[in-house]
C-alpha cells in the first residue's frame, strides 16, 4: 500500500521540502527526521539539478551547494534506504524530467520502490507527456503527483480527473519562494478540483507563516513549505536541525482543524 494516503487520513497535512545533499546527505536524513518529529505528515525531497526552472533563488542556490558537495542520484537513493530503517513517513521526490530520463525511467522508478519512495513530483513534465513516465510509476506503485497552477483554468478538471496521491496546487505565478501575500483565488481552484475527484489537495509556493498554513488548510487538505525551510539550512548549515524542528512545529501549529 502506498503511504501517501496516510498523510491525509482524517487530518490536515503539513508537507515540508528539503533539497537532498545540502549541506550533506547525512544532514538531509537528520533534517527529515526533525520535520517528522515536529509533525510533518509528508516530506518532499528535492533531487538537485543544474537548471531547476520552477525554483526561485533560495532553492536554486541549495541545488548548487548540493551538486558542488558531490551529491548524486545514487547517493540520494542510498540515503533514503538508510532513512527508511528509521521512519515510515511518506516521502516524495521532487525532480526534473531530464534527471529521470538520463537515469532511465524504469531503473529510476524501480530504485524508488526498492528504497521506499512513495511519489514523484516532476514540475517540468507537461500533463500531455506524463504517460511515458506513468507506465513505470504504475508498475512500481509510485504516485505521479500532478501540479495545478492558477493558469491551468480549463485544464484544471482535466488534470484533476487523472490525479493520484495528492494534487499540488500552485498558489502563485512564477517560481518557488517566500511570499508575504498570495493573491490567487485558491478556493476557486480547489472547488473545481473537488467537482471531479476526492484526491487530496495541498497548496504550495510562497507559504511561510503559520497564518498562511491556517488559511490554506481551511480550503485545502494540506500546505507545503519549501523555500522557508531551505533558507534555514542556508543560514545554519550543519546546525540547522533544531531550527528546522522549531520552525516546522510552528507551521504545524497553524493547521486548520
Amino acid at each position: 500500500m502506498n503511504r501517501i494516503q496516510n498523510a491525509f487520513d482524517n487530518k490536515k497535512a503539513f508537507i515540508g521540502f528539503i533539497t537532498a545533499g545540502d549541506p550533506s546527505l547525512d544532514k538531509t536524513e537528520e533534517f527529515i527526521l526533525e520535520m517528522e518529529k515536529a509533525g510533518a505528515a509528508l516530506v518532499e525531497i528535492g533531487i538537485p539539478f543544474s537548471d531547476p526552472i520552477a525554483e526561485g533563488p533560495v532553492i536554486q542556490e541549495a541545488n548548487l551547494r548540493a551538486l558542488s558537495a558531490g551529491c548524486t542520484t545514487d547517493k540520494i537513493f542510498d540515503m533514503v534506504a538508510k532513512l527508511r530503517k528509521k521512519t515510515q513517513i511518506p516521502l516524495a521526490f521532487m525532480a526534473y524530467a531530464n534527471s529521470l530520463y538520463k537515469y532511465g525511467y524504469d531503473r529510476f522508478c524501480k530504485r524508488c520502490a526498492e528504497v521506499g519512495i512513495d511519489g514523484l513530483i516532476i514540475p517540468d513534465m507537461p500533463f500531455e507527456e506524463k504517460g511515458e513516465l506513468q507506465e513505470f510509476t504504475g508498475k512500481y506503485d509510485l504516485k505521479l503527483i500532478s501540479l495545478i497552477a492558477p493558469t491551468s483554468q480549463e485544464r484544471i478538471q482535466m488534470i484533476a480527473k487523472e490525479a493520484e496521491g495528492f494534487i499540488y496546487v500552485v498558489s502563485s505565478l512564477g517560481v518557488t519562494g517566500v511570499r508575504d501575500t498570495i493573491t490567487t483565488d485558491v478556493g476557486q481552484i480547489v472547488d473545481m478540483i473537488r467537482q471531479v475527484t476526492d484526491v487530496p489537495t495541498a497548496v504550495g509556493f510562497g507559504i511561510n507563516k503559520p497564518e498562511q498554513v491556517h488559511q490554506y488548510t481551511q480550503i485545502a487538505d494540506g500546505a507545503i513549505v519549501g523555500s522557508a525551510i531551505v533558507r534555514i539550512v542556508a543560514q545554519y548549515g550543519e546546525q540547522a536541525g533544531p531550527k528546522i524542528y522549531e520552525y516546522v512545529s510552528e507551521m504545524v501549529g497553524g493547521l486548520a482543524e
